[in-house]
């Protein structure tokens, strides 16, 4: 590293490489200063230097000790208890910036701001909230119970002293300013723009696909279920990542689409190639029933993905995706999340519809391209290096 440079250290409790939020904020800092990244796996494209956490240590207080800790609510005890935390500033040397400091922290989501902000010093903190917080996990009677009041305790303790609060979808911006009078700011997980051209359909086939997480609760099941139901014309393609179940979810799935030809599953794409795979589809698909905040304000990467694909779409009635995709005229939007709501959506496609939304999202590419949608973000991260 140049002692001339402006020194970032950005944070992040997931396998970076992998995690196309921050790689896309790592691109970004890269371009303002030398980019120290903590966290699982190899390093990430961008990083000057990578601490790498050793895999399997927990990311929350998960030790007996910090569970009873969480139990009798001694939040303020159980701030940078984590394995993973733990790990970190026991190896705190390896974080040492040159001249003794950094110019910038990053804390990527609420479970470590209390380590962003033990390392930061005097530094100005960037926090980037991946979704809201104290619900993350709530359909877990365990997480509900001893999990979320810490996360409500981390924000309440943290993010008034952030320089800068950013989170995804204009619901949770709004949930973070009413319930800890935090002024964040919206930074959505759009992806940079992609050169590709419009693939135009010229049969009556419908080649759908969806890319992501094979996580439960996201009604995958009934997505697979849908198209089971629905004429030949229509087939799926799934690239999907192996959760943290070991693949359980993943075999699942597998298991309700056996024999049916038309629905098809392939090796996970990287982030940064996905717009280019997903490119010979027609529609990206994404039913994601409101099962819990998080899902119900969702606007995930691959809604990004499918635009910069030029591929168009087929959602649920999910209100931050309804509102980008009925803006800009990208797809259609099913009455429910019932499969008999999913199926009908669908079967009365064109293929003249299908072109109509991929030139739609062909317009759209550019202003719901990563640069455009942070360009404030850049700004922000300009000043506070500046100060």
């Amino acid at each position: 590293m140049t002692s001339s440079a402006k020194q970032i250290l950005c944070i992040s409790f997931s396998p970076i490489e992998r995690d196309a939020r921050v790689l896309r904020q790592i691109h970004l800092l890269s371009q303002l200063g030398e980019v120290t990244t903590v966290g699982f796996g190899e390093t990430p494209v961008g990083a000057t230097r990578h601490v790498q956490v050793p895999d399997g240590l927990t990311t929350l207080p998960q030790t007996l000790l910090g569970v009873a800790k969480l139990a009798v609510h001694a939040h303020k005890a159980a701030e940078c208890s984590s394995p993973a935390a733990q790990w970190a500033l026991a190896h705190a040397a390896l974080l040492d910036a040159p001249e003794g400091g950094w110019d910038l922290v990053v804390a990527n989501d609420a479970r470590v701001l209390d380590l962003g902000f033990r390392l930061a010093g005097t530094a100005p903190v960037w926090a980037d909230l991946h979704e809201w917080a104290p619900e993350e996990r709530t359909h877990i009677t365990s997480w509900r119970l001893l999990v979320a009041p810490f996360m409500v305790h981390l924000c309440q303790t943290y993010l008034h002293r952030a320089t800068l609060v950013t989170t995804v979808s204009h619901g949770i911006v709004e949930l973070y300013r009413e319930r800890f009078g935090v002024d964040a700011k919206l930074m959505t997980n759009a992806g940079p723009y992609m050169e590709l051209p419009v693939q135009a359909s010229r049969d009556d086939r419908i080649r759908c696909v969806h890319s992501g997480a094979a996580i439960g609760g996201r009604g995958l099941e009934t997505m697979i279920l849908a198209f089971c139901k629905l004429p030949e014309r229509f087939s799926l393609d799934l690239y999907l990542v192996s959760a943290a179940d070991g693949g359980a979810h993943l075999a699942e799935l597998r298991a309700i689409a056996e024999g049916v030809d038309r629905i098809r599953f392939h090796d996970p794409v990287r982030p940064d190639e996905l717009p280019a795979t997903l490119s010979g589809y027609d529609l990206g698909i994404f039913w994601i029933p409101p099962t819990h905040t998080n899902a119900r304000l969702t606007l995930p990467n691959k809604f990004f993905d499918y635009v910069q694909a030029r591929i168009g779409m087929a959602i649920g009635p999910s209100e931050e995706m309804v509102r980008e995709l009925e803006n800009y005229g990208l797809g259609i939007v099913s009455k429910s999340f019932d499969v008999h709501d999913l199926v009908a959506s669908m079967e009365s496609l064109t293929v003249e519809q299908v072109n109509r939304y991929k030139h739609a999202a062909a317009a759209a590419a550019l202003p719901l391209s990563f640069d455009v949608q942070t360009a404030f973000v850049r700004g922000a991260l300009e000043d506070m290096l500046a100060d």
